[in-house]
């Protein structure tokens, strides 16, 4: 680095301050990067936090274009010298990358990469993500690595900090998501009392025009009249709750971490196993988002609820300029016919009626003893 002691120390205290300062997991992930890659004067910069199946739940990176980075395609998985980063949880400094035995190439769009710095965040025992950095600014003479022992330790400290910034991130949105539970749960419990109210009240008032519909047509019709007086009410009092219980991640962190988090919350709720995957280059128009994510929730309640699955996955992909989700349980399944037969819809119909909304296709594949299948095509915008 080009800088002298007290500029050198003021960056690495900022770039600390700068960690510790925010409170969402994505943030503290680029401010990491961010300033991992400045403070070691590297080209590239970027982090992996892993999932429990070969990818990473989350990848940042820094120095690469939005248009390199959608040009790369998806995320990579947990292979080469990344996996033998996350499996031994050990440093690697490299002369350059290529030349390693382990290292299994990249797509043609992915950046050319020589010297190489990689360094995992532990927590203890748990390794909760790895940084990675290639390609020093000022290289070092052939055959040598351009990342220095004074960058593989000033990395060492900013790795130490950062486990304490996302270990802080991490527990700041699992208390927000029990904060937005409890507030859910309030909220239907208002709309129980307001609804039942009006509802009680409905139907009052249309028992009292049924006894007066023939011995006094007219006070029967003015009963009437409050009956569609208080449906009207009623109706407002659900659209009013609707727009409430909208939930608030969806516009703050997008689909993917909303349905993200989502499945990590019921994964720990259940004994069943929840999982998620699969990412979108671009959000998608609000209207689809929360559609998408309603028939997510709903297909998972099923699963959870009502067919004893062991293993619920949750997908979610590009497709054209729009996306598919995929909600596979291995549960006891059902016979789609039979179900409609017998006026049975399990929530189906609620389904069907969010993907129709937004111009998007629902298909249901189930056979009993064979688990379920609910796939959502959605256009995009």
């Amino acid at each position: 680095m080009s800088h002298g002691p007290r500029s050198g120390l003021y960056a690495v205290s900022s770039a600390l301050l700068a960690m510790s300062r925010h409170l969402e997991v994505r943030d503290v992930l680029k401010t990491i990067v961010a300033s991992a890659r400045e403070l070691l004067d590297a080209q590239y910069a970027a982090l992996g936090v892993p999932d429990d199946h070969g990818g990473f739940a989350q990848f940042v990176v820094d120095g690469v274009s939005d248009e390199q980075w959608r040009a790369i395609g998806p995320l990579p998985r947990q292979h080469g010298i990344l996996a033998a980063m996350l499996r031994d949880a050990g440093t690697e400094r490299l002369a350059d990358v290529r030349k390693d035995p382990r290292f299994e190439g990249w797509p043609v769009t992915h950046p050319d990469m020589s010297d190489f710095l990689g360094m995992p965040i532990r927590d203890g025992d748990e390794i909760m993500g790895a940084l990675f950095l290639a390609n020093k600014n000022h290289p070092a003479p052939e055959g040598s690595c351009g990342f220095t022992q004074d960058d593989e330790d000033l990395l060492t400290m900013l790795a130490q900090h950062a486990a304490i910034a996302l270990t802080n991130a991490r527990l700041y949105e699992r208390s927000r998501e029990l904060t937005i539970a409890e507030e859910r749960s309030r909220l239907a419990h208002e709309l129980h009392d307001a609804v039942s109210q009006k509802l009680f009240s409905l139907r009052l008032t249309a028992q009292a025009a049924t006894a007066l519909v023939d011995r006094d047509p007219v006070r029967a019709k003015d009963e009437l009249t409050q009956v569609a007086a208080l449906a009207a009410e009623a109706a407002d009092e659900l659209r009013a709750a609707v727009v409430e219980l909208r939930p608030a991640a969806l516009d703050e962190d997008g689909l993917v971490a909303t349905l993200r988090t989502h499945t990590q919350v019921l994964d720990r709720a259940h004994s069943a196993r929840v999982t998620y995957h699969g990412h979108l280059p671009r959000a998608l128009p609000a209207s689809q988002e929360e559609a998408v994510l309603r028939v997510a929730q709903e297909a998972l309640h099923n699963a959870l609820r009502h067919s004893g699955a062991q293993q619920v996955d949750v997908r979610l992909d590009p497709h054209e300029r729009g996306a598919v989700l995929l909600v596979v349980d291995d549960g006891a399944g059902f016979d789609p016919r039979a179900v409609r037969r017998a006026g049975r819809h399990l929530g189906l119909v609620s389904m069907r009626d969010r993907t129709d909304g937004v111009g998007g296709t629902l298909t249901v594949a189930s056979e009993p003893g064979k688990g379920t299948t609910i796939k959502m095509e959605v256009p995009g915008g």
